[in-house]
């Protein structure tokens, strides 16, 4: 869902570039559970297939336990993400 060209043009001059891919990332990744990430599927597989803990039974205080422990991954883990989105989002030269 693409923001309205009033709005895309203001966030560039609040958020710097690694920034917004960050946001994207999780507002992706917890679609649906904005409110409440730790119950995104996708968040709960991945946490499961980095730590070994079964998706099943991480609620709030896993998913926040997990996220004090690993914070310096999960920041490292984000800050790739954006590299990656923009190798996958390349902006047309003949703009």
């Amino acid at each position: 869902m693409r923001m309205p060209a009033a709005k895309e043009a203001i966030i560039p001059a609040i958020l710097p570039l690694e920034m917004r891919y960050i946001l994207r990332f999780l507002w992706n990744a917890t679609r649906g559970h904005h409110l409440a990430p730790w119950r995104s599927p996708y968040l709960r597989w991945r946490i499961e297939t980095y730590s070994g803990v079964k998706m099943h039974s991480i609620g709030f205080p896993e998913f926040c336990g997990f996220l004090w422990h690993e914070r310096s991954e999960m920041v490292r883990f984000l800050k790739w993400t954006g590299r990656m989105e923009r190798y996958a989002r390349v902006k047309p030269k003949n703009l």
